[in-house]
């Protein structure tokens, strides 16, 4: 190596597609490019450089280097990428740096282009439908501008434990319902504003990411921020997503920022899995009547144009507002209500997705999300 800096240094995050200008390192990274696509994850039926797994990719005279991105059950990726990579006959030495959440499976997002939409509450009613259907799942509420999670949970203020454990210090993460939570509402006090400027956001989101014992679990959702700043880059940088759920509105206001944060996800290799529309209609309760309060169309015109599939579409309820509020996420207090059918949908595409099984015969149901 030409000098001594470490191979791994945190470079801007982009597509390992990304062509770099000396022409003899362009034609070699695309010849690592193409290896490594010959690498499939089984159940996904997908490479590993099409699911984004393989991250800042760089090539060094005749070695090469990079980042995998795995669950915990994936492992076995990093030898076959090996394997794969064998074939450069100028590669003397792939490095490969295995990145993963110990115990967690599977990393999913829940993002939006602007907020006021539903985020948080999607995550919290989709982590209590998952865990409906026994899959063991944990809630990361990264959104440091509204960290509402502990609150829609119904969880009181309460102070972070820190355990030891064979691989040093981690936060223990609170539980609710069945739903590991930790969030950065717990690090302030009640009332007062995170006011955090990059580099302390970044350490903070970093160790809540690397640093919290979450056991095991089949997901780990993370609430991200709205938009496509600072906060979202470091997560998607430093935690192995495996896709995103985008949520919007019907009006063509949020359709349009949603519309930037898909482009900024695919500009990063984070596959996004599927668009949930949000307060999309209201049953009258007079007449039984669907009425588009906030117009109609938006979601399928997104599905359609960016060739995302729209998973669900959740009506305005009452009873949505009144869960949040009381800790009781609607899914696990009623049933049978709407928003509790479409979010079991959604999660019955997850677990087939990803090959989660439950105690419910998921696995018959129909698939929700496309590959």
């Amino acid at each position: 190596m030409p000098n001594h800096d470490s191979p791994f240094v945190r470079q801007p995050h982009a597509s390992p597609d990304a062509v770099p200008d000396n022409p003899v390192i362009a034609v070699r990274k695309q010849a690592a490019i193409h290896c490594l696509k010959q690498v499939m994850e089984p159940m996904l039926n997908k490479n590993i450089v099409e699911l984004g797994m393989v991250r800042n990719l760089r090539i060094v005279d005749n070695y090469v280097y990079f980042k995998l991105y795995v669950g915990d059950h994936q492992h076995m990726l990093k030898d076959q990428a090996q394997l794969a990579l064998g074939d450069l006959t100028w590669c003397q030495k792939a490095y490969i740096q295995i990145c993963t959440i110990p115990g967690v499976r599977t990393t999913l997002a829940v993002s939006s282009g602007k907020g006021g939409v539903g985020k948080s509450t999607t995550a919290v009613n989709l982590a209590a439908a998952l865990t409906k259907t026994g899959a063991k799942v944990g809630l990361l509420d990264a959104d440091i501008y509204g960290p509402n999670v502990p609150q829609m949970l119904g969880l009181d203020q309460a102070a972070v434990e820190v355990t030891e454990t064979p691989e040093g210090q981690r936060f223990k993460p609170l539980e609710a319902h069945g739903i590991k939570v930790m969030s950065v509402g717990l690090l302030a006090e009640p009332d007062h504003p995170l006011a955090w400027r990059g580099p302390v956001l970044h350490k903070i989101i970093t160790q809540f990411i690397q640093d919290v014992d979450w056991g095991d679990l089949d997901y780990l959702l993370i609430d991200l921020p709205p938009g496509t700043g600072d906060a979202q880059i470091t997560i998607i940088q430093e935690s192995p997503i495996c896709g995103v759920l985008m949520v919007t509105t019907p009006q063509q206001v949020a359709v349009s920022d949603v519309r930037r944060s898909i482009h900024m996800f695919r500009q990063v290799g984070v596959p996004v899995l599927g668009l949930v529309e949000n307060m999309s209609y209201l049953v009258c309760d007079c007449c039984g009547q669907q009425q588009s309060i906030f117009g109609n169309g938006g979601g399928e015109q997104m599905a359609e144009e960016l060739s995302v599939p729209l998973v669900g579409k959740v009506p305005i309820d009452a009873k949505i507002c009144q869960g949040g509020d009381t800790g009781q996420p609607l899914p696990l207090a009623d049933a049978e209500a709407p928003l509790s059918k479409v979010f079991g949908a959604i999660a019955v595409g997850l677990n087939n997705t990803f090959k989660v099984s439950s105690w419910e015969e998921t696995l018959t149901g129909e698939e929700v999300f496309e590959h």
